[in-house]
């Protein structure tokens, strides 16, 4: 046993939330946050109902079937419920043994997918008739390995040359790989969860608000420095001053979102899928929720992911260790933020940008590594 296993061991001792087991204290499993899976399994659930009514007229349309994306979806929702419950049984610690090998496999997909793609987006590799979108595992595999250095470094951390810059190479690299795919309201995100995973880490203070100023004129060069986002943010400034070409989407979204009313028009019943919002079942999903079940069904949405957030956060606080506290924080922070950012695209709070909604959007890639994450929670709350 090495120095680093027989102290973690020491931590253990007296500890009731592990037992002696062949000489060795390993975690002494629950039940696990059946909450926690409960609102997830219910809001996948409204995610394949609500793909299946924003997209069967489309799919009519084009594949000369209704069922094509309903199908699929079902197809990935089973996939990732399986890798959700596998997650949920291996042990979250045996993990961090492959935190580096996972971090280079998925970096390596980021290269790989911006090597053989042509054209100017080059956000998915091609496997026949299957789509995979390698900055949806590269999230996963980042929080993990920041999860695993942030754990080891210890006291380092304070030293910015030995403990941070390190990790904010590694995570440099990642955000201007998905940055050049170009996804850039991906790689806000990951450095969004990034940054709250190093103020989580005992980064200190000084550092982390030096990070945020430096960050801004790249923010600003990365928006404005590109075309169609200039014409974006003038968008948010005033979508109906273009309502017919640049402000349509937003138009359309927020169109389809009062007409809901308090209950909504009906399951089915909305007018905006009817080719008026350009492909309403992915990332514009929320529009549909709220004109087809209204005020009250949209806010339904909102208060399932305050819940998601209340016991990622309560998981995170219980865990038994420092790596299980920065994962199940940093999972908790990439679903929550993707989800008020995604609502607050739609009701145009923020300027428009690709940004699937969790569990509800279309996409495979999106969904199973979002229940992946949920998987990983799972099994930290069973060792609470």
């Amino acid at each position: 046993m090495g120095k680093r296993d027989l102290e973690t061991q020491k931590r253990k001792w007296g500890d009731p939330r592990y037992k002696l087991k062949k000489g060795l204290y390993t975690p002494e499993y629950h039940r696990g946050d059946i909450f926690l899976l409960s609102v997830v399994l219910f809001l996948v659930f409204i995610g394949v109902v609500m793909v299946f009514s924003a997209s069967a007229i489309v799919s009519h349309e084009k594949f000369d079937t209704s069922y094509l994306f309903l199908i699929k979806q079902i197809i990935w929702t089973v996939m990732g419920v399986f890798l959700m419950l596998v997650l949920a049984r291996i042990d979250y610690n045996k993990l961090q043994k492959f935190s580096r090998p996972l971090m280079v496999f998925s970096f390596s997909l980021l290269v790989l997918v911006l090597l053989i793609e042509s054209g100017e987006i080059k956000r998915w590799l091609k496997f026949g008739m299957v789509n995979f979108q390698p900055s949806e595992m590269a999230k996963i595999c980042l929080i993990l390995y920041i999860a695993d250095v942030l754990d080891r470094k210890g006291s380092k951390l304070q030293d910015f040359k030995k403990g941070l810059l390190p990790i904010l190479a590694v995570a440099g690299i990642f955000l201007i790989l998905i940055y050049a795919e170009p996804d850039l309201g991906t790689a806000v995100i990951l450095g969004m969860v990034v940054l709250a995973m190093l103020f989580m880490g005992g980064v200190r203070l000084f550092h982390l608000l030096s990070l945020v100023l430096a960050s801004i004129p790249l923010l600003y060069f990365a928006v404005f420095h590109v075309a169609y986002r200039r014409e974006r943010i003038l968008t948010f400034i005033n979508p109906w001053a273009d309502a017919q070409r640049i402000g349509y989407q937003i138009v359309q979204a927020l169109l389809a979102l009062g007409s809901g009313g308090f209950f909504g028009k009906g399951l089915g019943a909305s007018r905006a899928k009817l080719f008026f919002l350009p492909e309403p079942y992915t990332d514009f999903i929320f529009s549909i929720i709220g004109e087809e079940l209204g005020f009250l069904g949209a806010s339904l949405i909102i208060f399932l992911f305050v819940i998601i957030a209340w016991r990622g956060l309560h998981i995170a606080t219980r865990a038994p260790n420092q790596f299980g506290n920065l994962l199940a924080a940093g999972i908790t922070f990439l679903i929550t933020f993707q989800a008020v950012l995604n609502i607050s695209i739609v009701t145009a709070c923020l300027p428009t940008k690709g940004i699937t909604l969790p569990f509800l959007s279309y996409g495979g890639s999106s969904l199973v590594f979002s229940l992946a994450g949920v998987g990983i929670l799972l099994n930290i709350s069973r060792q609470t």
